[in-house]
């Protein structure tokens, strides 16, 4: 277990591998764990970071910290006490929020976002979210596969407040403009058959920016890393292998995932 002290509080993060940093951000169930085996694939290449933000996992539970804009303060501060540079991130659900306003803020730091699960209009997060407990989260949104045991379990240690203090944040935000504002090379995911974020009706780019891409995983609810892994990792290898600056519609993932499935 790693750990730093932040404005006198625990952040709990863990690390894999080495090179390039790359950092995971968790989302509204659960904590850093459930990213172990996308952590595993990257950190062949990357030194791949996982971190509990404010109120989830092993990090310090203070409601005045649980915005967003206290959670990306916290990435902020977590960088420059590790000394990190430039950064690629992987944000789901509220980790995804996170990650793209750290990007808004910071684009000179931060080189490309994978965003899963972002809620690209606010009337796709279900009101159920900002109601049930962590444990009935769980329960609603993971599916019975083994790999979601490392989310479930960690569900408990989660704050409601933290839960709820972000999606009320979001509430005041227009997530159409501020996505399509984003300057940052970035991918979003989105499994078809999410609960929790009601994904798009089809792989529609044509309103985002050039530098942006979207996705659909057919199989996958909210979490698509626990639901179809080794399909989720191709596609983050793929993406992280972009030169920088390079938009992620040249990837032309949905073709190249059918012809190496079969």
């Amino acid at each position: 277990m790693s750990a730093v002290i932040l404005q006198d509080e625990i952040v709990h993060y863990e690390v894999l591998g080495r090179g390039r940093p790359l950092i995971f951000l968790h989302g509204w169930v659960g904590s850093w764990r459930y990213w172990i085996p996308s952590m595993q694939a990257a950190s062949v290449t990357f030194r791949a970071y996982a971190i509990d933000l404010w109120g989830f996992g092993d990090s310090t539970k203070d409601q005045s910290r649980y915005t967003i804009e206290q959670q990306v303060n916290l990435i902020d501060n977590f960088l420059d006490k590790l000394g990190i540079g430039r950064i690629a991130l992987v944000g789901h659900g509220l980790g995804a929020v996170v990650a793209l306003n750290f990007a808004a803020a910071k684009p000179e730091i931060v080189d490309r976002v994978m965003a899963v699960g972002f809620p690209l209009d606010g009337n796709q997060v279900n009101p159920r979210l900002r109601t049930a407990t962590p444990v009935e989260l769980a329960d609603w949104l993971l599916g019975r596969i083994p790999a979601a045991e490392s989310a479930r379990v960690e569900a408990p240690k989660a704050d409601i407040l933290a839960v709820q203090t972000s999606l009320n944040n979001l509430q005041n935000v227009d997530l159409v403009d501020f996505s399509a504002h984003i300057v940052t090379p970035c991918l979003f995911v989105h499994g078809q058959n999410d609960p929790a974020i009601t994904p798009p009706q089809v792989e529609d780019n044509t309103n985002l920016p050039e530098h942006t891409h979207q996705v659909i995983f057919e199989q996958s609810g909210h979490f698509p890393m626990l639901d179809e892994t080794s399909k989720f990792n191709r596609l983050l290898s793929d993406f992280l292998s972009l030169q920088s600056g390079e938009s992620p519609r040249q990837l032309q993932l949905k073709e190249e995932w059918k012809r190496r499935v079969r």
